[in-house]
């Protein structure tokens, strides 16, 4: 399955959405449509933006507003992923250096900030207040993801609750804003709104699942990031909290002293004790059952070619295989 045939229905939504992006990278301030238009041209998926001209077409009503309500959403994007860079004390992202990593931490975070306004002007110009209140709540509600995590690097006593906890945070939740406001700002019937809100929830912790498990089987190149970057941190993923419950005892105790004390010098034996006590097929398998219930949310809507594109991009985020 090619990602690209996702984006080919919306195609002229896609380029009205990254002609108002450009537009609105203009700042007074070189340096911030330097960073900006770094971190914006990395040539991430924009899967977010993609998820919200997607819902909007499905159910019928895509226009200026629409692909406005897509930028929004991707500079609030765009803007966490600065201040995570920052937080993390990351140096590459999607294939190439980081933003703090090229211009500090200061820098970083004070465009991440004029993102964040930059996404707030676009959502008073919807004139929506449901749109508007489910944005702020979702802003809310990642921050509060983000901190969650951070309370539990190199906790290696973290549940499995807890980590579901983050990722419907701190991912999931802006999966799930992008299809429930394209629903809200054309007046969806209730039932459409709720399907499209869950499948935006479900579909996110299905990619994040899926982004974990790939932590511990892909490379740098095609994962846009450090291959046990989780690990070197002391991020306790769900891969990581399975195999020190179903490990043998020395697979566990290498596992939970490689949380406590971040790193990656044991990554290979890590990844052979996660493989061997079967924690990436529990984690690929949680991954595939919300895939499958993202997909059961589309039922609501009618059948078309972006109900069909919403159905493979969720089959996609639990096929990728690197």
């Amino acid at each position: 399955m090619q990602p690209q045939s996702f984006y080919q229905v919306v195609t002229d939504d896609f380029a009205t959405v990254d002609r108002l992006i450009r537009e609105q990278l203009s700042s007074r301030v070189p340096l911030v449509e330097k960073i900006g238009d770094y971190i914006i041209s990395a040539g991430g998926k924009r899967l977010r933006p993609l998820l919200t001209l997607l819902a909007g077409n499905a159910l019928g009503q895509c226009d200026e507003r629409t692909c406005k309500l897509a930028a929004s959403i991707e500079f609030l994007h765009t803007s966490t992923l600065l201040h995570d860079d920052v937080v993390d004390k990351s140096d590459l992202r999607r294939g190439r250096a980081t933003a703090n990593a090229k211009w500090g931490n200061s820098a970083s975070v004070l465009v991440g900030d004029f993102l964040y306004a930059r996404s707030f002007e676009l959502m008073v110009q919807l004139e929506s207040i449901p749109v508007l209140q489910v944005l702020s709540n979702a802003t809310r509600v990642i921050a509060e993801g983000e901190v969650l995590q951070l309370t539990k690097v190199r906790d290696a006593s973290t549940s499995e609750e807890t980590y579901m906890e983050v990722i419907r945070a701190k991912t999931a939740m802006l999966f799930e804003a992008s299809t429930q406001c394209a629903a809200l700002l054309v007046n969806a019937p209730a039932e459409q709104t709720e399907a499209l809100r869950q499948y935006g929830d479900k579909l996110g912790i299905a990619f994040q699942l899926m982004d974990d498990l790939l932590d511990y089987q892909g490379d740098a190149e095609t994962l846009g990031k450090n291959v046990g970057d989780d690990l070197a941190e002391g991020k306790p993923t769900l891969p990581l909290i399975v195999a020190m419950r179903q490990g043998t005892p020395e697979q566990a105790q290498l596992v939970r002293t490689a949380i406590q004390k971040g790193g990656i010098e044991n990554l290979d034996a890590i990844s052979q004790a996660v493989r061997d006590s079967g924690a990436l097929d529990y984690t690929a398998s949680k991954a595939r059952q919300f895939a499958d219930e993202a997909i059961d949310c589309l039922d609501t809507l009618p059948d078309s070619a972006y109900k069909s594109a919403m159905a493979d991009l969720a089959r996609f985020a639990v096929e990728r295989s690197l």
